[in-house]
């Protein structure tokens, strides 16, 4: 979507650091709409409105993925957003999450990162991370202390459950509090998609898509699709999982898997 005319993004995949400034200490990243105050308002206001006019652009495309968990207050901040709601199959979802848990530390990726953090967050979040990876030095083999968007309850959960137990809630939080949110916005401002859909057939997708945001796609953009856009990963959770973790799974995310189409 960046590469539509006029639109662009942030040179790094997700900006969870700018979209909590002023809320860090809050336990998880489902921020209520009550915490969008002005100052944090004000604030995000300023970093998309900056980013806007460095690259001379009338559209931000964001995906952090916390986001998720938090459409009524990013809705606050952004009144006039459009939001596009992409759901994968939570087997496939929990698999790719899993690995992730488990990857090692990408010290170049987080800074990358660390460029978007608030001076006045920077001690916070060096700290946290300080800590961290003192607690990888005596877990060899063990996963991270935590990847992706942190649902209420999470760190509960991490006592007891196993990591594609964790996931699998993980994935259920986002989808249905993304759902149950987006659902009472107008429909001229929510994009509904699902993975498979999109690597099945990319161009017709993305030319809804484009139309949704009011967009041209070029022809070019249209012809890079086909080879830009692939479907390796689609199924693969069924046979990264075993049995076991997948009755797991099921158990979990089944009601969800159902809702929204997926047998």
């Amino acid at each position: 979507m960046a590469r539509l005319d006029g639109a662009g993004t942030w040179p790094c995949d997700e900006i969870n650091h700018v979209w909590r400034h002023g809320n860090v200490r809050y336990p998880s990243d489902a921020l209520p709409p009550a915490l969008a105050r002005p100052e944090v308002k004000e604030y995000v206001d300023a970093r998309f409105a900056r980013l806007a006019r460095s690259r001379g652009i009338d559209t931000i495309i964001e995906k952090t993925c916390a986001n998720s968990l938090r459409v009524p207050f990013t809705g606050r901040i952004f009144d006039d957003a459009k939001y596009v709601f992409i759901v994968r199959d939570g087997i496939d979802a929990v698999a790719s999450a899993t690995r992730r848990w488990h990857a090692g530390l990408d010290l170049r990726y987080r800074l990358r990162k660390a460029r978007f953090v608030p001076p006045s967050d920077m001690p916070y979040y060096l700290a946290r991370f300080l800590g961290n990876q003192l607690q990888r030095l005596g877990a060899r083999g063990k996963p991270l202390n935590s990847w992706g968007p942190v649902f209420d309850g999470m760190a509960e959960l991490q006592s007891s459950a196993t990591t594609v137990g964790i996931c699998a809630h993980q994935w259920r939080a986002c989808v249905e509090m993304a759902s149950a949110a987006l659902g009472d916005l107008p429909d001229d401002r929510v994009h509904r998609m699902k993975y498979e859909d999109f690597v099945s057939d990319p161009v017709q997708e993305f030319r809804r898509l484009a139309e949704f945001a009011g967009k041209p796609l070029s022809t070019r953009l249209e012809s890079s699709l086909r080879g830009d856009v692939v479907a390796t990963r689609r199924g693969r959770g069924r046979a990264e999982l075993g049995g076991e973790d997948q009755r797991l799974v099921r158990s979990i995310i089944g009601t969800t898997l159902a809702t929204h189409g997926y047998a």
